[in-house]
Parts: structure tokens; sequence; C-alpha cells
């Protein structure tokens, strides 16, 4: 909320639900807070591969745009944090027609097992294409990390986005740093009434029961 990267009001959102809170990712970008949110990406990591949830893996996929800062700088904290080496890469919106070309940036995904880095997950459409740019670059997802989990109802609205992610790529392998709960949580601590009835009402509506 420093820096307004979480903001609360009347939003409407990818999926077309209106929203009463509304996170932005790309206003994480000064030093410390990538260094604190590259450190919480790094630590769900490290302990999902020391539970065996996830496997070992080679490659850290940022989606563009906002996925690109988040991928490079875990994989950093991951190798001066946690001694864990792995690559990053990231695609681009548009193929480069000149110079190298293609779609793809940084290490190559091919025959790799790529864990992919999102922001905020509400229908889980920006994952799924991502999980597809990886198949389609021969690289295998593994796992996916989201900073935010707006914990709601997928697209049959009956199960959740995570409950139908994993379906894609196996049960237990979809991780975030923050669940919609610990806003809540966060919201009554802080005494923002207005602001937790709203979130409460959606939770109701869209959230998973």
């Amino acid at each position: 909320m420093s820096v307004e990267a979480l903001k609360f009001g009347s939003f409407t959102l990818k999926s077309g639900r209106v929203s009463p809170y509304f996170f932005n990712a790309g206003l994480l970008s000064t030093g410390p807070i990538l260094a604190t949110l590259s450190t919480a990406y790094a630590t769900t990591i490290s302990n999902a591969l020391s539970s065996k949830a996830v496997p070992t893996f080679d490659v850290l996929f940022g989606p563009a745009y906002k996925g690109i800062p988040f991928a490079s700088t875990a994989a950093l904290a991951l190798y001066t944090q946690h001694n864990i080496s792995v690559g990053f890469a990231y695609d681009r919106k548009e193929a480069k027609d000149h110079g190298e070309g293609g779609k793809m940036v940084g290490v190559s995904v091919e025959g790799k097992k790529v864990v992919i880095l999102d922001d905020v997950m509400t229908s889980g459409k920006a994952v799924r294409a991502a999980i597809e740019t990886v198949k389609q670059h021969g690289g295998e997802v593994v796992g996916v990390v989201q900073a935010l989990d707006r914990e709601e109802v997928g697209q049959d609205g009956v199960s959740s986005t995570v409950q139908e992610l994993e379906d894609l790529i196996g049960e237990g392998r979809v991780f975030s740093i923050l669940k919609m709960r610990d806003l809540m949580v966060w919201l009554e601590k802080k005494g923002m009434k207005g602001e937790l009835e709203s979130m409460q009402q959606y939770w109701d509506k869209y959230g998973l029961k």
C-alpha cells in the first residue's frame, strides 16, 4: 500500500468481475520492494523444493511484462540466499523479426523443467497462456508461484483457479506468497472496517468455499 500497488475501490478485472481491491504488481518497482519480493519468491520456492512438492527444476519463467523482473531477481535471490542455481527466461508480447529473432529471451526452456512466476491470480488466464508458451518451446512446467492468490472460484464456478491449474501441471504445485485471507486478516488488524466489509462481500460471492 505504501506504493499504491494495492488499492481499494471498484475495479473491473480481466475476468469481468468487479472487485473491491486491485493489485498492480507493476508498481513494485523500487530496490527495497524488489528485494523483499524476490526474497519471498525465493523462500517459497526453496520451501517447495525442500518438501519435494516441486521437483528440482532448471528455469524460472516470467511472463511479459511484469513477470520479467520477478524472474530475474528471484533467480538471483535463489542463488545468493539458498545456493540454488537456475536460469531465467521470459517471452515477448510479439516475436522479434530481427537480430536473434523469436519470442523467447534468456536461457532456453527446451527439454527443461520450468517454474512460472506470476503476480496475481484470478481466472488464471495469464498463467495458462504462460504454460502453453513454455510447452510450445519444448519445456515442462512443474510449478507456479504467485505473489497473491485471490482464492476465487475458477472458470467453472465451482473449483478454484489453483485446482484448475494443478489439473494441468500436477497436484500441489501451485504456491503463493500471500492469499486473499491474509489481506483480510491484515485489514482487520489495521482497523480498515469499510475495506474489510467490501472484501467479505466479494469473498461471499466469488471466494473459494
